[in-house]
This record gives C-alpha cells, structure tokens and sequence, in this order.
C-alpha cells in the first residue's frame, strides 16, 4: 500500500533500485573503504531518492524542481565514485557500466520531471 505520491512515480522506484544496487556492489569494497568511497557513494545514491521525496511535499513548483536539480546534482556526484571504484577494481566492469547506465538514466528522467514541472 503506497500512502505518498512520490511513492508513484518511475523516477522514485528507479532511485529507489539504484539505492539497493549501489548498496550491494559497495558490500564487497574494502573494509578502509567503509568511511571513504563505500560511504560517499551510498550517501550519493540515498539522496537521489531522499530528494525526490522531499521534493514532492513542497507546496511550490520552484521549490520542488529545486530538490528534483539536487537529486540529479547526486545522480552526477555518483559518477566519479564509480569511475574510482571501477579503477581500483573495487568493482568489475559488468557492474560499473550497470550502475552508470542505471545513474544516467536517473539523470534523463530528472530533467524530464523538471521540465514538465515548468510547464
């Protein structure tokens, strides 16, 4: 049973699943990570969600595409994390090329859903 709006919406689903992919694939990264790449790159992908919620029960267009242009700000931050990720070999191509494709399609949809708020 889904009580809020957001809880709707392609755009929170997607984030919500990029959440539990993130985390899965940051379970495996070193244990000195835990406070660096491993902590940043869960932070990021949380607030992807976080901000779309957040977003959704403001009362102003304006305000609401606000939070929709952070959660896409965190779809970006996501980026480098991954790269670094990939290149300490902290994860296999196979799962960066999911995860940055999964990160850019969150980003397209963000600007779409901040499009059509100004319309």
């Amino acid at each position: 049973m889904m009580a809020f709006d957001f809880e709707k919406l392609d755009v929170y689903k997607r984030a919500v699943q990029f959440i539990l992919n993130v985390y899965k694939a940051t379970e495996k990264f070193p244990r000195d990570e835990l406070y660096g790449l491993t902590s940043q790159l869960r932070r990021a992908a949380v607030s992807v969600a976080t901000n779309i919620a957040e977003g959704s029960g403001r009362h102003h267009k304006k305000e609401h595409q606000q939070f929709l242009r952070m959660a896409r700000s965190s779809c970006y931050e996501c980026v480098p994390l991954l790269e670094v990720s990939r290149d300490l070999a902290y994860m296999n191509a196979q799962t960066y090329d999911s995860l940055y494709k999964d990160c850019n399609e969150l980003a397209m949809m963000l600007n779409r859903f901040i499009s059509a708020l100004g319309k």
